[in-house]
């Protein structure tokens, strides 16, 4: 069995979020907008709550379609607070429609949300060598300067903390620890 970071738990899920997704550069702008939806769900809880509710999300938030999302009115935030398979906390789900339509300028104004994104990590993933997990940190300057971006343009979720979860799990930052096999790569 390969030797994995520390937070990794038994669950199948999570070891394959893990192995498979984890700190693996983005550069779909669906994607991005989908990590930034569920880590702002996530803020407050554990990120296994949140990938057992991701095919959830999936379907109640238009496939990450952040032009359908964008669309989406009053009638929909209550459908979503009715849906017990995503977590129905009003404020998270207000800031993940607004955040659709902040999403949509970024790319009107870069191009893409990737071209945006990767800019505040000079375009490569930021590749770290911390030995233990108890050496990564929760946020860094280049999270705390996009969130502060984020923000200003109107977005909501979106502190530097989350920012930095949703850089490690979109590879701009890899902190695979020097002893998980999937570190480098």
């Amino acid at each position: 069995m390969p030797t994995r970071c520390a937070w990794v738990t038994d669950d199948p899920l999570y070891i394959a979020y893990h192995d498979r997704e984890w700190g693996v550069p983005v550069h779909d702008d669906r994607r991005h907008f989908e990590f930034l939806v569920l880590e702002s769900a996530q803020a407050g809880l554990s990120w296994l709550t949140i990938l057992h509710k991701r095919e959830g999300y999936r379907r109640a938030f238009a496939g990450f379609d952040a032009e359908a999302v964008a669309r989406f009115g009053p009638p929909d935030v209550e459908r979503l607070l009715a849906d017990p398979a995503i977590v129905r906390n009003r404020r998270k789900v207000e800031a993940a429609v607004a955040n659709a339509r902040v999403f949509l300028e970024i790319q009107s104004k870069f191009g893409s949300f990737d071209a945006y994104i990767w800019r505040f990590v000079g375009g490569s993933t930021r590749r770290n060598a911390w030995r233990t997990a108890a050496e990564v940190p929760v946020s860094t300057p280049e999270s705390e300067a996009l969130s502060d971006d984020l923000k200003r343009q109107g977005m909501r979720f979106v502190g530097p903390v989350v920012i930095y979860a949703h850089m490690q799990a979109c590879g701009l930052v890899d902190d695979h620890t020097t002893d998980c096999f999937r570190h480098g790569r």
